[in-house]
Order: structure tokens, then C-alpha cells, then sequence
């Protein structure tokens, strides 16, 4: 059932967003850090003071190499855990832990484990996305009381953020190679692990990689979404279209959904918040997706600062084109023999459900890596003020591409035992292929029809 934020306790009702509906970028002197005393993307250049966080120093793009199917092989291969945390040493390693990390150990105290490996900070971007980032810096701002952007330029607004709000911005609009084409799974499965698997075909492309982009009329467009399912038979031919708008309040996602079995393309608005995750048998909502996604409206946002935590990185082993996905996915959670986890620094921002709002999350703790922007690890509350599910990525750098990204999101449902992981392609025919060329013709409801032919 959906709650609101008077369901919850009274000492959240501090937490606030902006005080006024537009913010100013920050001054040019300070923008000037980046680069310098701060890594292109907003990190801090060095590293930490005993030396476990390394300084940032970008992958080169001939870090490893990539198979005929576009799979990246392991810069990392030769390494070995550090040590490993389970459920006997846990308290030991607590302070750098996410809340739902901890509780992934009490909950599967004889499986659960983080294997921690050297840091390494090799997220980097091309040249020109680094530019526009700097130029972001002095140029974005908030409007419609921290819903929309103003003045944007293709990833990241808020290199050096102040508030919650603006980091969750980052999350959003952080650079994914621009366009990308790409065959995934999504597994459900059972509490004793036994699983089947959803199959989709996606296409993303952000409005700059449009072939009939307007830079001088950008409109309100982020960036266009396809996604067809291929298999099972029951599901196939079923395609989603969405736009997703920078300012949401002034103008909404807008989605479409067509069902091949009543070849008939209509509007979705569901596909928003809290509604359902496609073929997710009721494990993740919506704005699950990308860890998180859509409009940040309904919360109220808190910068708590950042911290020191092991979060998931470098899955080069996890994305194995060597590996089943029977390998992957066990009971519980998944293989994470398979896991690699590293130190790093996150920034920390808390959600609250705004007053008269609904969301069957009532709180989320976000950590997300101050390298990408990129969300590590959500944590979900629900009306009660209890931890529900908790979100782990499992990221990589495809440095031949220079594009930071997941391997495999993780989805864990405390209560009922089971999860989600969406985002394996290890046995398909092809890893991500960036640069995928489109128009806007492409991205209508019209041409939907036409994607689901089984």
C-alpha cells in the first residue's frame, strides 16, 4: 500500500530541499578547481591519507582488450582480495558499510560476503564531455524548486554540488557514452534460487546524439528510451517508448507501452514513481530503474557529505562472457564470489517523502561514487521507517569507450527473501555497443507498432 509522509516519524520533518525554486551556478574561481584540486568530473584529485584510496589517474583506452562480441577483458585479473568481509567480521568493517549492506549480512549470515580488492580510480570521460561538465559548473541551474535544469549541457550540472538535490542531478544526467544499443536479462528469483530470465533489446540515446538535434533549440527532452522484450514467448513483443523530459514538473515523462498481443500502442503513465517495473514480478518500481531515474519532485533531499565505503567496482569478472547466468545467480543474493568491491568515496543524500506525497519508499539513502556520479548503493525504507530493500550496482569502466557504467544492478528484498538483477549479458551474442545513431522519428509512438513484430 502507498504511504505518505504523515505516516512517518516527526523528527524528518526538518529536512528540506532549496529555500528558493532557482540556485545559482557557482562562481568561475571555484569551477576553476576542476582539473586541478578536483578530478574534471568533481572528485577530489587525491586520495585519502593512509593511502587505501588511491589519487584519481584515468584508464587509458588500451587498459585491456575487447573480444570479437565486445566484452572488455580484466585489467584487474591478477589481483587478490585483500581480505573478506562476511557475516564473523562484519562489526570490524561496519563503519564503512551502508546500512543495507550490513543487514545483507545478518540476512544471509552464511552466504553473504564482499570480497575487498586494491581501489583503483580510473573513471574518466572523453575530452568534450569533460568541457561541458566545466562549463555546467558556471552555467546550470535549478528551476521549478529543484525539478528541472536550466542551461545544461550533455552530463553532470553540478560538478561541485551543495545540496542533496543537486547530486541526485548528477545521478540522473551522468555521462552513459551518449547512445548505446544493448541486449540484457532481468531475473526474479525464487527464495531457493530457481529463476527465469526476461530478455529486452534497448536503445538509449541522449538528445545530443540525436541525428536531428537543434543545439540551439534543445526543448525539454533528456533523453529517448526503447525497450522491446524479446523472450519469454508469453512477453515477447512488447515494446516501452519513453521521453524523458529535464524539467518534469513543467512537462511530465511521457510513455508509451505497445502489447503485441493486442497490437496496440497506448499511453503509460504508470511508467513513473512507484508503478511497476516491466517483468519485474513485483520487485522493483519504475523509478528503480538506473538505480534511480525520473522526476525528483515527490522527496525531500539531504546532503548528509561524503564518507569512505566499500562499494561494488570494476566487475570485469562478474561480466565474463565465460560465465552462465546459472553462475550469477544463486539463492539469496547473487554469486558474490563473483563480487569485487573496493574503498572509495561516496557522497551521502537522504530522501524523504514530502509531505502529502505518495511512494511505497517513504526514505532512501542514497551513497553514490563521487568518481561517476554514479548511485552504488540505495537503501529503501518503507511506511514504518523500516529497511525494506536494499540497491546494489556492480559497475565497470569500459575504458575503451571511456563510458562509466553498471554490470549488473542487484535489487534485494529483505522481507521476502528474494531480488532482482537486471542487467546481465553475459551469454549474449554482443556486449554494449555506444554510438548507436538515431532521430527523433525513431522514438515516436508510430514507428512502436513496427518494434514489436515478434
Amino acid at each position: 500500500m502507498k504511504i505518505t509522509k504523515s505516516l512517518f516519524h516527526a523528527g524528518v520533518l526538518g529536512l528540506s530541499l532549496l529555500a528558493t525554486s532557482v540556485m545559482a551556478a557557482v562562481p568561475a574561481a571555484e569551477a576553476d578547481k576542476l582539473g586541478k584540486s578536483l578530478t574534471p568530473m568533481g572528485a577530489e584529485m587525491a586520495g585519502n591519507a593512509d593511502g587505501s584510496i588511491p589519487a584519481w589517474k584515468p584508464m587509458p583506452k588500451n587498459a585491456g582488450t575487447a573480444d570479437s562480441k565486445g566484452f572488455l577483458s580484466d585489467p584487474y585479473a591478477s589481483e587478490k582480495p585483500l581480505f573478506i568481509i562476511t557475516a564473523q567480521n562484519v562489526e570490524q568493517y561496519k563503519d564503512k558499510l551502508a546500512p543495507g549492506q550490513y543487514a545483507m549480512f545478518k540476512r544471509y549470515p552464511e552466504t553473504f560476503k564482499m570480497p575487498v580488492y586494491p581501489s583503483h580510480r580510473g573513471a574518466t570521460v572523453p575530452d568534450d564531455v569533460f568541457a561541458a561538465i566545466k562549463k555546467n559548473a558556471t552555467n546550470t541551474e535549478l528551476v521549478s524548486g529543484g525539478n528541472g535544469l536550466k542551461n545544461f549541457d550533455t552530463a553532470v550540472p553540478f560538478p561541485i554540488p551543495k545540496n542533496g538535490v543537486e547530486v541526485i542531478w548528477n545521478h540522473i544526467t551522468r555521462y552513459r557514452g551518449g547512445s548505446v544499443t544493448r541486449l540484457v536479462t532481468q531475473a526474479t528469483p525464487q527464495a531457493n534460487g530457481s529463476f527465469s530470465l526476461v530478455y529486452f533489446q534497448d536503445q538509449f540515446v541522449f538528445r545530443d546524439k540525436m541525428k536531428d538535434y537543434d543545439a540551439s533549440n534543445p526543448g525539454n527532452i533528456l533523453f529517448y528510451f526503447k525497450q522491446k522484450v524479446t523472450a519469454p514467448a508469453r512477453l515477447a513483443g512488447g515494446v516501452l517508448l519513453v521521453h524523458e523530459t529535464l524539467d518534469q514538473v513543467a512537462e511530465p515523462r511521457s510513455a508509451w507501452v505497445y502489447n503485441a498481443g493486442q497490437r496496440r500502442v497506448r499511453r503509460a503513465p504508470q511508467v513513473s514513481y512507484d508503478g511497476p517495473g516491466t517483468a519485474a514480478d513485483g520487485l522493483r518500481t519504475s523509478d528503480n530503474l538506473d538505480m534511480y531515474n525520473g522526476a525528483p519532485d515527490r522527496y525531500d533531499w539531504k546532503l548528509e557529505g561524503k564518507k569512505e565505503m566499500y562499494i561494488a567496482s570494476d566487475a570485469y569478472k562478474l561480466d565474463d562472457p565465460k560465465l552462465k547466468y546459472a553462475d550469477i545467480i544463486k539463492a539469496g543474493h547473487i554469486n558474490q564470489d563473483l563480487a569485487r568491491y573496493e574503498l572509495r568515496r561516496v557522497w551521502h543524500v537522504v530522501a524523504t517523502l514530502k509531505e502529502g506525497q505518495r511512494h511505497i519508499y517513504a526514505k532512501r539513502d542514497f551513497y553514490i561514487d563521487e568518481d561517476t556520479w554514479q548511485a552504488a548503493v540505495i537503501d529503501h525504507y518503507d511506511g514504518r521507517n523500516q529497511l525494506w530493500r536494499v540497491a546494489e550496482a556492480h559497475s565497470q569502466n569500459y575504458y575503451n569507450v571511456q563510458v562509466p557504467w553498471y554490470t549488473l544492478e542487484a535489487l534485494y528484498d529483505l522481507q521476502s527473501g528474494r531480488y532482482l538483477a537486471l542487467g546481465m549479458k553475459n551469454e549474449e551474442k554482443s556486449a554494449y555497443d555506444f554510438g548507436f545513431t538515431a532521430s527523433t522519428a525513431d522514438f515516436t509512438p508510430n514507428a512502436l507498432r513496427q518494434d514489436g513484430i515478434r
